[in-house]
């Protein structure tokens, strides 16, 4: 051993740290670390079996999550007021339940471990597995959310519910002590848990691997588990959907007409769509924001129940503006979107617009106060706008509506893989048509959302202070 010019003892000879210098006089240049050592070890098969193994438990849990959550909108809108002696739902029963979903999700944000979960106005984002104690309060927030019909989606619940249930299996276990084990165990879980929502298990593997920012050759070897307990995911929602009769939750258009193939004028479409929806995406998310800044945070229960009865008033407006259900405007509009798709000829454009603003409101108004995702809104949202669009020259309804999709998917996400494979796969088998237009629409809605987003204070910059001069 010898001692080199930090101080530092090492091994001698070439290539060494503790080598000679080269002829310049700079020291040996290191060998790099194989970013693939982990998968040579021993504890990488155990890692994708318990990957395999925990994927079949939290896949029931987010299936029964689903299940509970699609079965409660009916037993509310419909069951309940028939129950009380109404012939239908009235025309205000939006109001009282909305409330009472902000009283809920704020009584769980408030006195319950772990804030409910992510801030939907935060947009989607991974900070690790969430511990087991503050699973029931996840739940609970975003059942009341979701369930009353605030206007948000199940994967961010869904993705914390897997992954912190995970990873507390990974930890009572004892098997896994070490910290980075144990986050991809919880990663597996969470793309068990979102396999099938989003129409395919490749989706939620893209969707995950954007979100927490993992590249380089460490992407592979993190991303591995995960995919694997995403496949077993999907064979468990589409076993589970077979055997009950509840289906699998997942995003899906059916019977899409075939598109034609992608004109000159349907590119310039694809500009204004992508620019279009960074601006409406943008507005969306600085107006959440302020909400959940200005007046949720400071008065959490109270402002909550006031965000329900927001809701529920534009719910209330458009059904008395339209004559549709009030249903329509609630939700995540996940079920809504092939409703919107093939019956797109029966709303007027005036019902249209109305649509667009009232969810859009509503929208905002949700992520500032209720736990949920905000993928399916802004598909429902980026849809509707296509819908609207095509209307005019020069654009086809499925090549607009997989436009509008895309692009207000990454306005709000700001993950560009994700947005196109959420649209085109949406479309079926017109998707690989239409994909050329998706790309462009996305890739001028990402780059117009990250020329409209602030850049961040350095830290530690302050304002500096008037001159006494």
């Amino acid at each position: 051993m010898s001692v080199g010019p930090t101080g530092q003892s090492g091994p001698t000879g070439p290539g060494g740290p503790g080598g000679p210098a080269g002829p310049d006089g700079t020291p040996p240049a290191a060998a790099p670390p194989d970013p693939y050592a982990p998968v040579r070890t021993r504890g990488y098969p155990k890692l994708l079996l318990t990957s395999a193994v925990i994927g079949f438990p939290v896949c029931l849990v987010a299936f029964g999550f689903l299940a509970v959550v699609h079965a409660l909108e009916p037993l509310l809108y419909e069951d309940l007021p028939r129950a009380l002696g109404f012939a239908g739902a009235p025309l205000w029963w939006p109001l009282p339940l909305l409330a009472v979903a902000g009283l809920l999700t704020g009584l769980a944000v408030r006195l319950l471990p772990g804030n409910g979960g992510h801030e939907p106005a935060d947009g989607l984002a991974l900070g690790g597995p969430p511990a087991l104690s503050a699973l029931p309060g996840v739940a609970l927030a975003s059942l009341a959310s979701l369930a009353f019909g605030a206007v948000l989606g199940p994967e961010a619940p869904l993705i914390a519910l897997g992954g912190g249930l995970a990873a507390g299996a990974a930890r009572l276990i004892g098997r896994w002590k070490d910290a980075r084990a144990v986050a991809a165990v919880g990663a597996a879980g969470s793309f068990a848990a979102i396999s099938a929502l989003l129409g395919s298990p490749l989706v939620g593997a893209f969707l995950l691997m954007e979100v927490s920012g993992l590249a380089g050759p460490m992407l592979g070897v993190m991303l591995v588990p995960g995919l694997l307990a995403s496949g077993i995911g999907a064979l468990v929602f589409t076993g589970l959907g077979d055997w009950t009769g509840l289906g699998t939750y997942s995003l899906a258009l059916h019977d899409v007409p075939r598109a034609a193939e992608p004109t000159l004028p349907e590119f310039g479409w694809a500009l204004v769509l992508g620019v279009a929806a960074a601006f409406a995406g943008t507005g969306i998310r600085r107006l959440a924001r302020w909400l959940k800044e200005r007046v949720v945070v400071r008065h959490r229960v109270p402002a909550t129940v006031l965000a329900g009865l927001a809701v529920g008033a534009l719910a209330v407006g458009f059904s008395a503006a339209t004559g549709k259900p009030a249903q329509e405007l609630l939700f995540s509009g996940q079920s809504a979107l092939g409703t919107l798709f093939h019956d797109s000829a029966g709303y007027s454009m005036a019902a249209l617009l109305l649509l667009l603003l009232g969810k859009g409101l509503a929208y905002c108004v949700s992520l500032s106060a209720f736990r949920g995702g905000p993928i399916f809104p802004a598909l429902f949202l980026g849809g509707a706008g296509g819908v609207v669009l095509s209307h005019l020259p020069g654009l086809s309804l499925t090549p607009a509506f997989a436009m509008g999709v895309g692009a207000l998917a990454v306005a709000m996400l700001r993950l560009p893989m994700t947005s196109v494979l959420m649209a085109t796969l949406l479309m079926g088998r017109s998707g690989l048509t239409v994909m050329p237009l998706v790309i462009v629409a996305v890739v001028v809605g990402y780059v117009v959302t990250l020329r409209l987003t602030p850049a961040p204070a350095a830290p530690g910059r302050t304002t500096p202070a008037p001159s006494a001069a």
